[in-house]
């Protein structure tokens, strides 16, 4: 039995917070607003409030997992460095971690970011090609969660935290294009796509590359987010004007609506060629992206708890994205991914 402090009980946090309870690990659970059943388990504690007023009163060197919106998920990053803990991180923001690399070094913690599905699995398989490979010509990346069908208005329901779909939208996308990183404009380069199962969807840019970008030596490399034919459409025409409580509530997530979770990533150098498929819809009550999602934090929380960062993930102190993985996590992540039912397909 281990022991993790999870920040953030939302559908992913939940998700996340049960799989380690299922494996007899004690969990502290701190956020604003934690779900009832959770109050009441015996291998819980309840810390509700601020979330920087409760890391503060830690003791040092916890496995901590960082499963907060975006626009407060950085803000706790210095504060759990100098406590010297062990941090599995999914908060999906725009500050990049790296900039608090001497402060991690110097308090002996490791902070692993970006364990979500894309980035995340995506930043995995794209290290596998590489290693296989070596230098790549190109890398694209697509990838989204939504209804299973389309409907006659957003034909999409947010998962996590709306403000950080939002910000996939307005954060311009950082790109390669012919060895020059560079920036362009969310949404752009939209083009409809076959999905396996599901038909013609839209594809456009959005900054998901992330840490691949300095990492994985690549000419040309792209991501995009996938939605149902004019849902960004209406992004455009109405949702920009909206308030973020008026888009929480049209992007209700209905657990009764099936959904799915679907990434492509194929990487090219000279003639050969690979194309992973993974996907998803969803299982035992639980919705497709925070099961993607959430079993990779697991995985890499059960890994932290169990070995350690070192042994387990071939880390040291300092901060890593998914790529840094060891090969054997990887395999390990993936393989655990596929054991609770999400398909991956080399093709």
């Amino acid at each position: 039995m281990g022991h993790a402090v999870a920040l953030g009980s939302g559908l992913v946090g939940r998700f996340v917070i049960e799989r380690l309870l299922e494996a007899d690990h004690t969990v502290t659970v701190i956020d604003l607003h934690v779900p009832e059943a959770f109050h009441s388990h015996p291998q819980v504690t309840v810390l509700e409030g601020d979330a920087l007023a409760h890391i503060a009163s830690l003791e040092a060197n916890q496995i901590v997992i960082n499963m907060l919106p975006g626009r407060i998920g950085d803000a706790v990053r210095p504060e759990l460095l100098r406590g010297g803990h062990q941090i599995v991180d999914l908060a999906f923001t725009a500050e990049d971690p790296h900039r608090h690399q001497n402060l991690a070094t110097a308090h002996d913690s490791v902070l692993l970011w970006d364990v979500g599905i894309a980035p995340g699995i995506s930043n995995m398989l794209v290290k596998q090609a590489y290693d296989e490979f070596g230098t790549l010509d190109t890398v694209s990346i697509k990838v989204g969660g939504n209804p299973a069908e389309k409907d006659n208005s957003w034909s999409y329901m947010a998962p996590f935290s709306p403000s950080d779909v939002i910000e996939e939208y307005t954060r311009p996308a950082r790109i390669k294009v012919d060895g020059v990183v560079m920036e362009v404009p969310a949404l752009n380069e939209r083009h409809l796509i076959e999905v396996e199962g599901y038909g013609a969807m839209e594809a456009f840019l959005t900054d998901g590359l992330r840490s691949v970008l300095d990492t994985i030596p690549c000419s040309t490399m792209k991501e995009y987010t996938v939605r149902w034919p004019g849902h960004i459409d209406k992004w455009l025409s109405e949702g920009q004007t909206m308030n973020e409580e008026d888009l929480l509530a049209a992007w209700t997530f209905d657990e009764d609506r099936p959904e799915f979770t679907w990434l492509e990533v194929i990487a090219a150098a000279g003639e050969r060629r690979t194309r992973t498929v993974v996907h998803d819809a969803g299982m035992n009550g639980d919705g497709s992206m925070a099961r993607t999602t959430g079993l990779v934090t697991a995985a890499c929380a059960m890994l932290f708890i169990d070995q350690g960062p070192e042994q387990g993930c071939g880390l040291h102190p300092g901060i890593h994205p998914p790529e840094g993985l060891s090969a054997e996590a990887i395999r390990h992540i993936m393989e655990y991914m596929q054991r609770e039912g999400v398909r991956f397909e080399r093709l």
